[in-house]
């Protein structure tokens, strides 16, 4: 009788045991584990050596612009160094180059450039001076004609300029205007002989770096051109062929 009791005992707790086994299995099939959770995710760094890094290209300089651009500041601040700066340019080609016969007719271009600029200006300065000096004169001779035309008293009236008695009032207004609008030309001609000083340093710039070698070559040859649309039967016209080859 005991030993049937402690048979039936280790039967219910094996099968006890069985069963809490089974239940377990099947709670971790049926529920996995959150790795997210349980494992701390950390942040992945990226070698940058790794990656494939494309070559930097090498940008193109302009020397041609530079120097257009310094020959243009230069010429701006004072008339004339825009030309010097170039003719120094020159130079430094003409040394590279081991030519020195260029020198003497280079730097006397550039000096006569120079010349015509600050001539130019000293022309337009005497002409200006002049042409405010006329206008003043017949401005002051119309202003007191006009007054002594207003004028009853004669014991007020103003003297008229002796050297312009010659004139009429109309000749006066008329000379007066002239030599205003003078006056006005030669101011905008300040202007244009200072513009034509920038531009001429920039263009001679530039044309220091333009390359003109054995490869660059313009042909002109008289040709023959087919015109099916002649009136008088002819087929072909003469014409000029202009081939370049660079």
């Amino acid at each position: 009788m005991l030993k049937a009791t402690h048979l039936t005992l280790f039967l219910v707790f094996t099968f006890l045991f069985v069963n809490l086994a089974s239940a377990q299995v099947k709670d971790t099939v049926l529920k996995p584990l959150d790795t997210t959770r349980a494992i701390p995710q950390k942040a992945v760094k990226i070698d940058s050596s790794s990656r494939r890094q494309d070559t930097a290209k090498v940008k193109y300089i302009n020397p041609g612009k530079i120097a257009g651009r310094k020959a243009i500041f230069k010429s701006l601040i004072i008339p004339g160094w825009g030309q010097l700066y170039n003719n120094q340019l020159l130079r430094d080609k003409l040394n590279a180059r081991g030519e020195k016969t260029g020198h003497f007719w280079q730097k006397t271009y550039t000096l006569g450039k120079v010349g015509l600029i600050y001539g130019g200006f000293t022309l337009l300065t005497i002409s200006y001076i002049d042409n405010r000096n006329s206008y003043k004169i017949f401005l002051k001779e119309a202003q007191v004609r006009a007054f002594n035309r207003l004028e009853t008293d004669p014991t007020k009236k103003q003297p008229v300029n002796p050297d312009l008695v010659r004139y009429g009032d109309t000749n006066v207004t008329e000379a007066q205007a002239i030599f205003k609008r003078n006056t006005q030309i030669v101011i905008f001609s300040y202007f244009a002989v200072y513009a034509v000083q920038v531009i001429d340093a920039y263009v001679a710039a530039r044309l220091n770096f333009f390359n003109i070698d054995d490869s660059v070559a313009l042909k002109v040859t008289p040709s023959l051109m087919s015109n099916p649309n002649s009136m008088y039967g002819f087929n072909t016209m003469p014409a000029l062929k202009v081939s370049l080859r660079f």
